[in-house]
């Protein structure tokens, strides 16, 4: 059985690694693997990010960071990753890894994993790093008092339609609307479906607050504190209306209303405290609606599920932009704390996706669940730089994928 600890140097241990590979499984093929193809002919290379091969050492904090902290979401990728060739038999050698051995754990990243910068279309390597959390939020089974906001399960005329038949290198887009008489049309916006009633029975409950439901909708998932038992449960992403993703913190901002510092979630929430006159203007100013499904809570230490299919991890989970990276790597990210300089250099997971989260340098930073992680998402608008790390058995390089979900 391999093992790893910290007897073994780490040239030593990528030689033993490299042994226990051949013996233990077959190279890598090419697989048919739905998340992962090849770049269609028709994207234009101005529009791909561009990937530049480096040493860890040229990642910044990368000996400091506590990559055992990173593990168990590193683990919960393998769960959805493993069944590919190029990640199967890392993910079996993980098994046999000290999970609370810092140098073990780095050892094995360094042996299996090639950190690439990745670099914007425009040639720039920063962005933009925003925060999100699981809320808490109060409810009822009923429409009764203060519980007025419904939140909707998907209606049953909302249709989504895959192009991939037709069109090849649309692989993984998807269409949304209705049919209005022999035609497929757009589903209505937030402020159609929500003006029109045409979602009255698909209620899952009521919460006691408008704004909260708006802000449940952007993070995508959250816990609902039902007030006949005290239960509490989750309600995830389930469908979304098809319209675009539309910010009211920039709504504010262009109508000159709140500055660009201003507009984090706390600031658009007091704002809005201030004119609940113009409530429904702001909100509707995003024309996106999500729909959620009701989850049991079995295990409240547990995140919400993300695009990845896997429970999300505080801290070390991010959402990216499955146009420009693959979900399930590993990312390094250089960025810092909401308005502050202090550092935040680690490795996360890229487990999630997100309606806003759009570019290759470009991420949301999954902060937990509670208060005090939505204080620090709400205000999280930093700089940063990310490092993909690409298995070394990949038969192919980050340069010539995209990963459309």
């Amino acid at each position: 059985m391999f093992k790893i600890n910290r007897s073994v140097p780490a040239l030593a241990l990528v030689i033993l690694l490299a042994a226990c590979q051949t013996a233990m499984i077959a190279p890598p093929v090419v697989p048919p693997v739905p998340v992962i193809v090849p770049v269609p002919p028709a994207v234009k290379p101005e529009t791909r990010a561009s990937f530049k091969q480096l040493d860890y050492g040229d990642l910044p904090g990368w000996s400091d960071d506590k990559l055992s902290q990173a593990w168990p979401a590193f683990k919960a990728s393998c769960k959805a990753m493993s069944a590919r060739p190029d990640w199967s038999e890392l993910c079996v050698i993980a098994q046999q890894v000290d999970a609370g051995d810092d140098i073990a754990v780095r050892d094995f990243f360094e042996a299996f994993f090639i950190p690439y910068q990745v670099i914007n279309p425009d040639g720039s390597d920063t962005g933009l790093i925003t925060g999100y959390y699981e809320p808490l939020l109060h409810g009822s089974r009923r429409r009764g008092g203060v519980f007025q906001t419904p939140l909707y399960q998907p209606p049953s005329d909302l249709l989504t339609i895959d192009m991939t038949t037709l069109y090849p290198e649309l692989k993984g887009m998807r269409l949304r609307g209705r049919v209005v008489g022999n035609k497929v049309v757009p589903y209505p916006t937030r402020a159609e479906l929500l003006s029109s009633g045409v979602l009255a029975g698909k209620e899952i409950c009521w919460v006691d607050d408008s704004v909260d439901a708006f802000f449940l909708q952007v993070q995508g998932s959250g816990r609902i504190q039902l007030a006949e038992n005290n239960e509490t449960i989750r309600l995830a992403y389930a469908d979304q209306n098809g319209q675009p993703y539309k910010s009211i913190g920039r709504y504010l901002v262009d109508k000159g209303e709140l500055k660009l510092d201003q507009a984090s979630a706390q600031g658009i929430k007091n704002w809005i405290a201030l004119n609940q006159s113009r409530e429904n203007e702001v909100l509707n100013a995003n024309p996106s609606y999500v729909f959620f499904k009701e989850e049991k809570l079995t295990d409240p230490n547990l995140g919400p599920k993300g695009a990845l299919g896997v429970a999300l991890s505080e801290q070390r989970s991010l959402a990216i932009d499955n146009q420009f990276l693959p979900l399930g790597v590993p990312v390094f990210i250089n960025t810092s704390e909401p308005n502050t300089d202090v550092p935040i250099r680690r490795l996360m997971m890229a487990q999630d996706t997100g309606g806003a989260i759009r570019g290759a340098v470009r991420a949301d930073f999954f902060w937990g669940f509670g208060r005090q992680a939505g204080e620090m998402a709400g205000r999280m608008k930093q700089h940063g730089m990310l490092w993909l790390l690409w298995p070394k058995l990949a038969s192919t390089t980050p340069g010539l994928i995209t990963n459309q979900h």
